[in-house]
């Protein structure tokens, strides 16, 4: 009912400029066991160097959630939008019909983030870009849902899927529960601190592979950032 997938066990490819952990067969990376998700077909934990980044390349259906975890990320499309993107942030950009964007760390420091991406409900419509300050404190002892694809779920960046991304912080000792629906998948990771899932020990940067139809109990072993995506 929950998968376990250590750091140690993601894919991995060190450009120099970029170093990345594959959570899922991406690129390179191949494991037929790790195709995705659901929904969710993608979830990278990058390191960008500084001064560096990925140049325009084109993205067609598919929801693409940029979480930057420390640093800034600066972003350009072609449909003129242009944007930075800090810590604690978040982008959402629905690629629809078709997009070419770039992605550059443009700090004098090396930015981290994980990049998701979800399949959307249907394919086609028009491209979209968007960004959200998420303070940390807002998110502090409870889940906040930083993109949605739900009605209803006010404050949240959209995206074209049936799924939420929620973040969280929680401090040591604290606990935080999470139901995952008949038939929908989860995905949780820890951007920083150990926690623990219905007993189970899982470090940062570790992922959570949670099958429907459960209720988890997460328990923060250290302070704690958490990030979790419950598809369909």
């Amino acid at each position: 009912m929950i998968e376990k997938r250590s750091f140690d066990s993601l894919g991995h490819a060190d450009h120099g400029w970029l170093n990345a952990r594959h959570h899922f067969s991406f690129a390179n990376y191949y494991d037929p066991n790790r195709m995705g998700w659901g929904a969710i077909r993608v979830w990278n934990d990058d390191e960008i160097g500084p001064n560096s980044g990925f140049p325009a390349h084109p993205h067609r259906d598919m929801e693409i959630i940029t979480y930057v975890r420390s640093g800034a990320i600066t972003h350009q499309d072609s449909m003129g939008n242009q944007g930075r993107t800090a810590a604690g942030d978040v982008q959402v950009m629905s690629a629809g019909t078709g997009v070419r964007h770039a992605e550059y760390n443009l700090e004098g420091e090396t930015t981290t983030l994980f990049q998701i991406w979800i399949e959307p409900k249907r394919a086609g419509g028009s491209p979209s870009w968007g960004a959200k300050p998420f303070p940390k404190a807002d998110r502090s002892g409870q889940f906040v849902t930083l993109a949605s694809g739900f009605e209803g779920d006010d404050g949240a960046l959209p995206i074209r899927a049936d799924a939420r991304v929620l973040g969280a912080t929680i401090k040591a000792g604290e606990s935080l529960t999470h139901t995952v629906g008949e038939g929908r998948h989860a995905y949780l990771v820890a951007a920083t601190g150990a926690i623990e899932i219905d007993g189970v020990r899982f470090d940062a940067r570790d992922g959570a592979a949670l099958s429907g139809g459960q209720t988890v109990t997460i328990t923060a072993i250290d302070d704690a950032e958490i990030v979790l995506v419950d598809a369909e």
